[in-house]
Parts: structure tokens; sequence; C-alpha cells
């Protein structure tokens, strides 16, 4: 039986036979405070390419009351079963069916998600379909091919607002119908309903044009939405990628909603974006968190294009969907005029590209246009090859055949296939005939094989220091164990940076850009040069690979990392030597005293935010376990010794706050941070404001300092849905047996947490410093996991697989119960392969323990 799943054949066949023109939908939403079902109704018309053929139509749905096609009455308990409902003896041409149904009010983030705000006890809606959850509102075709118009009709509580990806109309005795929107896919289609506060503008681009804006959130968030800078990065984005695309906005006006308890950072409905109302920043945060909103905002609106006007045929080209709005968004920060993060390829660098080498790492590894067969593979395929190692290859793309060439095929792309559906041989064909570039070879090299290669220089030098040979070797690393495929050496497009020490900063004096191909490649232009201080291989970022650094780089670097004059580089390098870190090239003490060398000299506050991921992850996991506690007493000690140095009211300084409460340990240290919570203590321009003071509470909890009575003190002086997932955070965060027995029954046991609260628990339940107390979970995890995975639903089920998966049990014994479960639980692919994932996390962390004990013997 198919279950909830969708075969890539299925689909084929079903788009071989079917064109869908239209579907009405009507939903009576009335009773969305009170929650529980809500009747939907579906009116499809479709053309069948054979007379008397059947296929099928999708729909979950706690009853189905009607099933009409044609005008025939179909008996429900014969058609409807297994989220499907069969149509045999289709008429040759027009067809029309009606299907009458209860559907089901979500607290999953899937279909239609409701949530009740604490503050004013009012029920909100939002819709997400993406991948196949629009049949869980109505029937329809689930597959992106199978294109068509919708118009919702909805009924709702007097005084909501009802928005849809149709312009908004008045409602008639509170019913709201929306005209048709344009032939798009179901997965983009959108519900979002309730007392939502509005704020509204336009954009005006060139001959006239007028696209009416919006900006949505709960009134409890009213106050923090900064709606003039969402407005500004919008405007921006519609001037650059209008320009850049040759394409006018293609629908009739865009809102961008900000909805609660949301599983993604954002989602690409044609016209009426939702986007996870954390970003309503509450408090204060860096630049480095606006930078972020900005690349999200920009990333969906790019998607109006590059998805929703053209759209992949399948899930196999989900990649290029992701990488594409990636790639032009950060493109758009970086280089559109008026950008207030001119830097953004550094962020790139910093964090999406770490992202990738990460997940081509492990043994899920896959080519960039994965093979989904089904729809569990699309599911556990939104991961780091499809946006962060596809955006790196289209960087390189862009590089390889030139920006012009390149923008001009993607506006031919969108002339040619205009609400259309694609693959990507058509993009590739059109970039063909704009730059003049064969891109079949590159194709398959890059989209075709999986795995990271490695860059290394190889200099040699006469007495006076000149350099008589220069090349660039290329390995191709074998792929991990249980990978599919084999390595593969490819072309890059890279630049050579030279820099040079002097006045003491490290300083750009030469760029070489050349193509590399093969295990070695000569650069002749740098033989009889002087060797620079620092010669830095793939400067400026263009391809993707991992790089290292000479002997005599990598001894400047380690002196002078904090002292390059632009931030791309440094991140560069900080980048290699995490790498190297995870490597087990580099020891993590090692680690931690470069990092602490340069960091108070790296300007870049996204950086910084991410070395002190880093770093806290590296001592955590992989540190030797002897060496631990003195890392982390090293840490939190420079971390408390950089907030007092900081600039009273900058970023810096809220992000060392942050980093030294996260490893406070000392029963100095504690009491300190309890005094910054209860004002007893101050630090000049450091605004202990409703976030920090949560952020200081749940450490105090986790190490048995605060109490229950704190938590409950706290959430009645923040009694929203935040505090709300604070509260539950630092709850099952307490050091005691008797907290971790109520967190895992709330999540594993009981199963019916909010989707947004059980993350909260999760990640209370899982702390760094409570190995021995979370120890017996392990076997507990075995016992359950695969139960959850087919009782739960997707997003629910995956926070359970991947956040309590033994992680911090970084030993042999979990290894062998890993394997002893995938040889004995016949997980289906999706369960086994985050386990997998999670398993080689354990694995990856014995290998650079064992090297950080290494480095304390030499």
């Amino acid at each position: 039986m198919p279950g909830t799943n969708l075969t890539r054949e299925e689909a084929q066949q079903r788009a071989k036979l079917l064109t869908v023109d239209s579907y009405e939908i009507e939903l009576d939403l009335s009773g969305a405070q009170d929650g529980g079902t809500y009747p939907s109704v579906t009116t499809v018309r479709f053309q069948s390419a054979e007379a008397g053929a059947e296929t099928f139509i999708d729909l979950v749905a706690p009853a189905v009351h009607e099933v009409v096609l044609n005008g025939r009455s179909l008996d429900v308990a014969a058609v409807f079963r297994d989220s499907r409902i069969a149509l045999a003896h289709l008429a040759a041409g027009d067809n029309e069916l009606r299907v009458v149904a209860d559907c089901a009010y979500t607290n999953t983030g899937e279909g239609l998600h409701r949530f009740v705000d604490p503050v004013d006890q009012q029920a909100y809606l939002y819709t997400q379909f993406e991948v196949p959850d629009a049949r869980r509102v109505f029937a329809s075709f689930e597959q992106p091919d199978l294109k068509a118009t919708f118009r919702f009709t909805v009924t709702a509580p007097e005084g909501w607002t009802v928005i849809s990806n149709s312009p908004t109309p008045q409602p008639a005795d509170r019913v709201w119908a929306f005209e048709p929107t344009p032939r798009i896919s179901s997965y983009i289609t959108a519900l979002i309903v309730g007392p939502y506060h509005a704020v509204h503008s336009s954009y005006e681009g060139k001959d006239g044009q007028s696209v009416p804006l919006g900006i949505y959130c709960r009134p409890s968030l009213a106050e923090f939405l900064d709606a003039d800078a969402i407005f500004d990065v919008t405007r921006q984005g519609f001037d650059w990628f209008q320009e850049k695309f040759d394409y006018a906005y293609p629908f009739a006006k865009y809102d961008q909603l900000f909805v609660p308890e949301f599983n993604a950072g954002a989602m690409e409905n044609a016209g009426a974006v939702t986007i996870r109302d954390q970003y309503v920043f509450r408090s204060k945060v860096t630049d480095a968190a606006y930078e972020v909103r900005a690349e999200t905002i920009l990333h969906e609106l790019a998607h109006m294009w590059f998805g929703d006007l053209v759209t992949m045929e399948w899930w196999n080209d989900l990649w290029l969907n992701e990488s594409f709005a990636t790639y032009t968004s950060i493109a758009c920060q970086a280089d559109a005029e008026g950008s207030k993060w001119p830097h953004a390829w550094t962020t790139f660098a910093n964090s999406m590209k770490t992202w990738a080498y990460r997940q081509d790492q492990l043994p899920s590894t896959h080519p960039i246009m994965a093979d989904i067969r089904d729809l569990d593979d699309v599911l556990v395929n939104f991961d780091g090859i499809t946006y962060a190692k596809g955006a790196s290859v289209l960087k390189q793309l862009v590089a390889y055949v030139g920006t012009d060439a390149f923008f001009q095929g993607v506006q031919a792309y969108f002339k040619a296939h205009a609400f259309g559906n694609t693959r990507l041989s058509d993009l590739l064909g059109f970039l063909e005939q704009t730059s003049g570039r064969d891109l079949a070879s590159w194709s398959k090299a890059w989209l075709e094989t999986a795995g990271i290669n490695v860059l290394r220089p190889e200099i040699e030098t006469d007495e006076q220091g000149a350099i008589t040979a220069f090349a660039v070797r290329q390995e191709a690393p074998a792929l991990p164990a249980g990978a599919k495929g084999e390595p593969t050496l490819r072309p890059h497009r890279i630049a050579i940076g030279l820099y040079e020490l002097r006045g003491g900063r490290l300083v750009r004096t030469d760029r070489i850009e050349l193509d590399i191909d093969g295990e070695l490649t000569a650069v002749p232009q740098l033989v009889g040069r002087a060797r620079p201080t620092v010669v830095l291989l793939n400067d400026d970022d263009l391809s993707y690979a991992k790089v290292r650094l000479d002997e005599v780089s990598l001894a400047n670097v380690t002196a002078h990392l904090g002292d390059f004059t632009e931030s791309l580089p440094r991140a560069l390098c900080w980048a290699s030597a995490w790498d190297m870190t995870r490597d087990g090239e580099l020891a993590t003490r090692d680690y931690l005293a470069l990092v602490l060398s340069g960091i108070g000299k790296e300007s870049d506050i996204g950086v910084v935010q991410s070395l002190h991921r880093q770093v806290k992850l590296a001592v955590d996991l992989y540190a030797d376990p002897a060496w631990r506690e003195e890392g982390l007493a090293t840490w939190t000690g420079a971390a408390l010794e950089h907030l007092r140095a900081a600039e009273p009211g900058g970023d810096h300084q809220l992000a060392w706050a942050r980093a030294f409460s996260a490893t406070a340990r000392t029963e100095e240290q504690l009491a300190y941070l309890s005094a910054l919570l209860d004002g007893s203590a101050r630090i000049e321009g450091l605004a202990v404001d409703t976030e920090l003071r949560w952020a200081f509470l749940e450490r105090l909890v986790a190490t048995g300092v605060a109490d229950d009575a704190a938590v409950a003190a706290e959430l009645e002086r923040d009694a929203t849905a935040a505090g709300e997932r604070h509260a539950a955070t630092a709850r099952a965060a307490r050091p005691t047996a008797e907290a971790k027995a109520a967190a895992w029954a709330s999540v594993v046991d009981s199963g019916d947490l909010p989707n947004a609260v059980q993350e909260a628990v999760i990640g209370g339940f899982v702390q760094t410093d409570q190995r021995e107390l979370l120890a017996p979970y392990t076997a507990r995890y075995f016992a359950a996991v695969k139960e959850v995975w087919e009782t739960r639903s997707h997003e629910i089920a995956q926070q359970v697989a991947v956040g309590l998966y033994p992680a911090l049990q970084v030993s042999q014994e979990t290894l062998d119960a890993t394997d002893a479960w995938l040889a004995s639980a016949e997980p289906n692919a999706a369960l086994r392969r985050l386990v997998s994932e999670s398993r080689a996390g354990v694995e990856r962390a014995l290998r650079a323990q064992a090297a950080d004990a290494a480095a304390a013997r030499v």
C-alpha cells in the first residue's frame, strides 16, 4: 500500500494522462477558534487523454462524505483509502470531480496549521504545502507538473483576515471569494487566516508598474514589527530581480506573513510568502540576524520567478529551485545599490558553505541532482547539498560562463517557459547559447557526482625566496562509507590571492583567476615572483572545494588571521581551520588557541557568532574528554573577558554575552550570571532584555542554580508563545532524572506537543553538561524511534529522530548500538538516512578526540 507516498513513476504516468484546468475550493473555517475539523469541498476540472482510463487524486482527511465524478456518485468506502481517491472510467477530454470531506487542523506545521496565541487567546491559521500537504486541505493532484488555476472561497469568523495567492476581496457575510490564480502548482497555493495585524504599502517600478505590498503578523508582535525595514529590503529585491531577470513580477500582489510555529525559514507561496515569526525580533539582535532575515526575504522573492513562474517538472530538480534562490538572494545583497550587506559573500562562505561541506562528508551525501524516487526521498533532501552546495556550484557556473551570459540565459529561460514546467537541461541549453560553453561535461562532473575535492598549493622556491614552480593539486577523497558513487576530479574556476604583511595587516597584492582541471594544474604566471606571505587558493570563494594552506602560509595565517584587511579571506581561512579540526588534521586545543588569537580582531559579527558556535561544538564533542573541562574553562574565561571589553551597546557585546552564558560553569561565573539577570550587576551598554534574560535563565536552570519557581516567574513576565517555548526548554534542561523523564515522556510517549514546543523540549533535554544523566536514553531511543517515525507526521518524527539521537555519547558503544539497530529494525530509507547521518557525527567526533589526545602527547 502506498500510504502517503507517491513515486516518480506514478507521477509521470498521471502527467501523461491528465491535464488539469482548474480547482474551486470551498473551506468553512468558522469553527477555527475551537479547532478539530472543517468542511472542505473541492471541484476539479481536468482532461484525460484516454477514455475509460483510471487514475487517482490525493487527499489526507479524517472523513470523506461525497465523491462525484462527471455527475456520478462513487462509493466513498470503495474509492477512498490510503490517502487516495481512485478515479475509474474517465471520459476522454473534459472531466469534473467534486469531493466533499472533513479535513483536520494540525499543530505540526503541515497542511493547515492552527495556533492559539496565549496573549489574546485567538486562533491563527496558515498553510504549509511543500512538499505534499495541499492534500491535507483539499483534494489535489499533488505533483508540481500538474499546474492549474485555483479559486478559493473561504468562510471565516467575523473580523478576521483571509489572505491567499490572489488579492483579498471584500467579504460578504463572512465569505471571502477570491479570484482564480494564474496556472501554478498546488504546493505554492496558500491560505493565511486569523485576526492578523497588517501594514500595507506598494512597490512602484518602471513604466507605471505598481505592486501592492503587505506585511502581516499577530497583534501581540505588532509593536516589534519593523515594517519599513522589511519593505526596504523587498523593494531592493524587486528592483534587482526585475532588472536581472528582465521579466516583470508575475503576480498581482506580494504579501509577507510572519506566522507562528513555522518549521522552516519561509515558504515561497505565490504572492503570499509565509515567514517564521521569530524574524520579528522582540529583543536586540546583532546585524547578522538582520542580514539572515534579509537573505530569507530575498530568497523567497527570487522564487516568484524561479520556482513559481517556472517550476521544476519533478523534485529531482529541487536543488535547482533552492540553489537558484539562494545564489541570487546573496548576489542581490552583495551587489544591489544601497545594500546594507555588501559583504554577503563572506556570510555565504562562513555559513552556507560550511553547511555544504559538512553535508557532503556524510554517508548520505548525494549528487546535487539527486535521484528522487518518491516523496519520501524529497522530504529528507532539503539539505546542505540542495541549498548550499547547489548555490556554491551555481556561483562557480556564473564564474565559468560569465555573469552577463548567465543572466542572459536566465532571461530567455523565463520568457520561454513562463507558467510552465522544466528540467535542468532547459536552463543549461539557454546558458550554452548565451555563453558558448559546452556544459554537458561540466554538468556531469558537478551535478551528477557526489563528494568534495581538496585543493592544495605546491610551491617551490629558490634560496632568494623566488617561486621556481607553482601548481594546484586537486584531490578527490574517498566518499564516506555507505555513500554511492566514486571520487571525482572536477573542473574548477578559481582565483589565487597573493597577500603580503604590510603595517601589520595582510593586504592582497595580486590575484590570478584561472581554470584548473585534473590532478595537477601548473600556474606558470607565478614563477619568478617573490614568495608572498600568504597564498590563498579559491580566493573570492568562486569554487566549491576544501582548501588547504601550504606550510608557510599556514604559519603566517595562524599568527595573523585577524589581520586580513578584507572579511572574505578571513572567513575562508576560518572555514579552512574549522574543516581541518573536523577532519582531525588540527587538534581541538590548537583550534581553540587559533580562535582566541584572532577573534578579537574579527569585525564581521556573523563570523564571530559562527566561531562561538564552532568552538563550543569542538570543545564539547571533538576535544579529548580528559582535556575538555580545561578547554571549556579557557573558553568561558575568554568569553567573559571579551564581554567586559566589548564596545558598550554593540553587536559584539551582545554576542559575547550569549557565548559566556552558554558555558558559564564555575560558582563565581554562575553567580555573576545570576546577578546580571536580577540586575544587581550591570555591564555598561548591555540590555538584559527578554530574550537575553531567557538565555541566562536557561543556563542557570541547566546547572541547577535556578529552579522551577524562577522559570514560572520569568514566564509570568513573558506570558507569550515565545515565553512558553523558553519555559519548556528550561524545564527540560533541569539536571534531574525526574525532569529528563518528564521531557522524554512528553515527546516520545505522548506525542501531542505542537511542533515548536516539541522542538523546545528537545533543545532543553539535550545538555552537553549532562552526559551521564542522558546515558540511559540511548537504549530508549533505539527502542522507540521506529514507532515514532511510523506513527507521527514527518516534521514531528524528524525532530525526534535527529534531536534525540545520543550524539553526546561519543563512544564505540554508541556506534555499535546504532549498527545493531540499523541491521535489525529495517527502517525505511528516510529514517535510515537520518540515523546514519547522526552516527557519522559520533564517528567523526571519535576521530577528532583521538587527534586532540595525540596532540597532547607531542
